[in-house]
This record gives structure tokens, C-alpha cells and sequence, in this order.
């Protein structure tokens, strides 16, 4: 039998005996031969009757010197490369305002980086729009809600909804500062974030402050303020602690209308759909892009 490079096997180690014959051994000295051969091959005694076994085949190589061990040199192995790699990552910084385009035509949002925040009542279709929007953009863009992360929070969860207390406003202050986080570090790697939250223009402990805080000044607050029977029959269509009763979502719609005349961008997406709401969202950032809001 051979190897893979064609020279033949040594033969089994026999109790008692050295290596076998006509395989060279580092150990061995010149001037001293080696043990016997073993039955079977090259040089053996053969008993009567068993035919001789056919000369094994040998490489040949040049001989090592001699009382010099033999040394075998292989080629350097090059190192196996890292599939995975280790991508470094920028760190978050607070996100600046977007520099006007320095071309006449209009700035494009759908291939531009941006930061944007979608504010509104309940049921005014926030999350709706902006899951539309960051799906169908030209450039990569991870949307965030504030609800989803408020209800990471399994065992404990203060729900706003049975009263707010020192509690549900730690618990939204820590949500808002994580999605803060997130939407920094997305934006410093290239990702464009939309985030949405019920912010009202009366409560500063839920105001637009901390939303500048923690993700900067360049973010982009747009309104979605469709009409009362909108919003309740969005509300009715929801469950579990996302809807709300009528009068609370009354509550909130009133709140809400304090927007008008703050200067920031509103939409009233009453008789549009969620593909036209997003163009016109569109359109909103590109005349907040060329002119940013003050806030």
C-alpha cells in the first residue's frame, strides 16, 4: 500500500523490535546496523512455501548525512483569514443639523441621512408611516419606537395608562434615552433613523428637550395630527395596552393641537393613505432640510 505521495507504509511496530527495515531512523548511528528485517519483506528469510512478497517501491530521495539527523522542511502555511473580520465601529455622537444642499434644485430625503422624529396621538398612524418610510427609502434607515422599547420592560412595566407616577415617568425617561442611543449610533455607521413618540407640546418632562438631549440638535420633528374621528377609530382597532379608552384618546388629540403655531411641520393625514403620507412626509424633510425648523 502507499500514502498520498506515493511512498509505502512502514510496517506494524513489533514488540521487542526497532523500526523495520529500510526505513531510516534519526536514532540510529552509523556503523551499527539495524534489527533484523521483518517476514514479508525486502532482505527477510521467506519459509518454504510462501511465495516472496514483491519488492516495495521507493521513493527515491538523496540520502541524509551521515550522523546527521534527517530535517524536514515544509512551506511556511500562510494564516487562515478571518471570515468574520473585526469592523470598527464610530461611536455615537449627538447628531448636527443637516447642511443645505449647495445645488439650486431641492435636497433629496430619500437619499440622505437624517434623524427624524414622528410626533402625534394615539392612533394618528405614527408607527404605521414610519415603518412605510424607513422600508421604501433609498439609503439605509432602521426605525425606533418608543412604545416597543418602553415594553422591554416585562416584570414591573409601569404602564402609563393605570397612572402616571415617579415610576412610569422613570421608566419612559430611560426608554427615550435609550432610543436616543440607538438612533445616535445607527446615524454615526450611516443608517438614517425615524423614531416616533407621543410628545407633547405642554409637558416638558415629555417635551421635544430631551429628544434634542439625547440624539442632538439635528433631528427632524415632524406632526401627524389627523382629525379626532380618525384617531378614535384607529384606537378602536388596537389591543393590549396600546389602545386606549375614548376619552383618553380625546385627552391627547386635544393636547396635541397645541402644535399649531409652534412652527414645527404638521400633517394632516386624515384622508391619506400611508404611501402618500410617507411622499409627504418627504416633502416636509426637504423644506426642513433647506430651511431647518426652530425648535
Amino acid at each position: 500500500m502507499q500514502d498520498a505521495v506515493g511512498a509505502p507504509l512502514p510496517p506494524p511496530h513489533q514488540p521487542g523490535h526497532g523500526p523495520a527495515a529500510g526505513w531510516s531512523s534519526a536514532g540510529h548511528h552509523p556503523g551499527h546496523p539495524g534489527p533484523a528485517p521483518a517476514p514479508g519483506f525486502a532482505g527477510a528469510p521467506v519459509p518454504p512455501g510462501v511465495p516472496p512478497a514483491p519488492a516495495p517501491q521507493h521513493v527515491h530521495a538523496q540520502p541524509p548525512h551521515q550522523g546527521a539527523p534527517q530535517h524536514v522542511h515544509h512551506a511556511p502555511v500562510p494564516p487562515t483569514p478571518d471570515t468574520t473580520g473585526h469592523v470598527q465601529l464610530p461611536s455615537g455622537a449627538p447628531v448636527p443639523v443637516p447642511a443645505p444642499s449647495p445645488a439650486a434644485e431641492a435636497p433629496d430625503p430619500a437619499a440622505t441621512t437624517l434623524a427624524v422624529l414622528l410626533i402625534g396621538p394615539a392612533g394618528a398612524g405614527k408607527t404605521s408611516v414610519a415603518k412605510y418610510w424607513a422600508d421604501h427609502r433609498r439609503v439605509p434607515t432602521a426605525h425606533i419606537s418608543l412604545d416597543d422599547v418602553r415594553e422591554w420592560v416585562r416584570s414591573g412595566f409601569a404602564d402609563p395608562q393605570s397612572g402616571w407616577n415617579d415610576n412610569s415617568e422613570a421608566q419612559y425617561r430611560l426608554a427615550r434615552r435609550t432610543c436616543g442611543f440607538a438612533a445616535r449610533n445607527f446615524l454615526a455607521n450611516g443608517i438614517s433613523c425615524i423614531l416616533d413618540d407621543a410628545v407633547f407640546p405642554d409637558r416638558p418632562v415629555v417635551g421635544l428637550g430631551g429628544w434634542k438631549r439625547h440624539v442632538g440638535p439635528g433631528l427632524m420633528p415632524v406632526v401627524l395630527l389627523p382629525g379626532l374621528e380618525i384617531v378614535l377609530e384607529r384606537n378602536a382597532e388596537r389591543s393590549g395596552n396600546r389602545r386606549l379608552s375614548d376619552e383618553e384618546v380625546a385627552r391627547i388629540h386635544g393636547r396635541m393641537a397645541g402644535w399649531y403655531g409652534s412652527g414645527l411641520p404638521i400633517i394632516d393625514n386624515s384622508q391619506l393613505d400611508v404611501p402618500t403620507t410617507a411622499r409627504v412626509l418627504d416633502d416636509v424633510l426637504a423644506r426642513s432640510i433647506a430651511s431647518p425648523p426652530q425648535w
